[in-house]
């Protein structure tokens, strides 16, 4: 497979590595939008919003040479790829290792998406880049090594590297606490929240940390490894029911009785977890909803450029809203 691009084309290039993911897909339209050359790795058949901006290229991650070869031209690599849940241990690794030899292949700047995990449960409120590290799960474990890799591969010297770490993600598309527990049954008039309503926790509309990777990949040097943080809206779960319900009522899919309001069964969760493999790995992480914490993205703010203005969060919360069911919300959907 060789590349379209044209000798005109003096657009930087970005390759994404598993693109048909929503952050692979928020990620190519940001890219777009701000003027450039979007190179999408897929294992299948390009989703429609992808293949409108971004040109496929369906070649297997492990076949670096080829993919290499393919995205030839391209100045960072956006690494998107996210293994289903249950399945970390076993692929998380193997693909970063894939995604960091394209890179170096192509002397491309690396971006990979971090989280909070890394932190473990006896995090601070306030998480800073300098916060030490003290994973108290197997998968906080995994993503330490895999950014303690990253730092590794870079020293050599072949390709430059960043991590842009960010809260729970919503928006863009299914597949993340807010739609598949808080959100999922809201249409029959009900919110469940995983934690306490009064204690803090980091979100990130994924359209805003998508221009936050632009920002980041736009910049004219990069150091060899850089680890930043994506701030985000950090909301307690009152606020942010309060502003989901809203959302709704605007929409007009809130039941006229109103919405009501539930925890999620943790107990009922680890005791199916002893046979359930995805409900097990889903009670490793629940301290994330009684541990409050917020993303300080002082490095990232620093970084030149004008300021990066945040999706006001009744405007996120509405388009996320819309982005789970678009259908549902042609002809009806209001303005917030």
């Amino acid at each position: 497979m060789t590349s379209d691009r044209s000798p005109a084309d003096a657009r930087p290039t970005l390759l994404i590595l598993g693109a048909n993911g929503r952050l692979g897909t928020a990620a190519a339209c940001a890219f777009a939008a701000a003027g450039w050359r979007v190179l999408a790795q897929v294992r299948r058949v390009a989703n429609a919003d992808l293949a409108a901006i971004a040109t496929p290229l369906a070649v297997p991650l492990d076949d670096t040479a080829t993919l290499a070869a393919a995205a030839s031209g391209a100045s960072v690599v956006l690494h998107a790829v996210s293994p289903v849940y249950t399945r970390w241990e076993a692929e998380a690794m193997p693909a970063l290792h894939a995604g960091l030899a394209v890179a170096e292949r192509l002397g491309a700047h690396f971006m990979f998406p971090g989280n909070v995990y890394n932190f473990g449960a006896s995090m601070p409120a306030l998480l800073t880049e300098d916060t030490p590290q003290r994973p108290s799960t197997r998968k906080g474990e995994i993503r330490v090594d895999m950014e303690r890799t990253i730092a590794a591969r870079v020293a050599g010297g072949r390709f430059t590297a960043s991590v842009l770490r960010a809260g729970d993600f919503f928006g863009s598309g299914s597949g993340s606490w807010f739609d598949l527990a808080i959100a999922k049954s809201l249409r029959a008039g009900r919110l469940a929240y995983p934690g306490p309503l009064d204690l803090p926790h980091a979100w990130a509309y994924l359209p805003d940390l998508a221009r936050a990777f632009v920002r980041v990949a736009e910049q004219p040097a990069h150091p060899a490894f850089a680890s930043r943080h994506f701030e985000g809206h950090t909301l307690t779960g009152r606020q942010l029911l309060d502003g989901i319900e809203a959302a709704a009522i605007a929409l007009g899919i809130a039941p006229a009785r109103g919405l009501r309001r539930s925890g999620i069964p943790w107990r009922l969760i680890r005791l199916a977890g002893l046979v359930v493999p995805s409900w097990f790995e889903l009670a490793q992480m629940a301290y994330l909803w009684t541990v409050p914490h917020a993303l300080v993205g002082r490095r990232l703010a620093a970084l030149p450029g004008p300021p990066l203005v945040a999706t006001p969060l009744a405007a996120a919360l509405r388009d996320a809203l819309v982005a789970l069911e678009p259908a549902s919300f042609v002809r009806t959907a209001p303005a917030l």
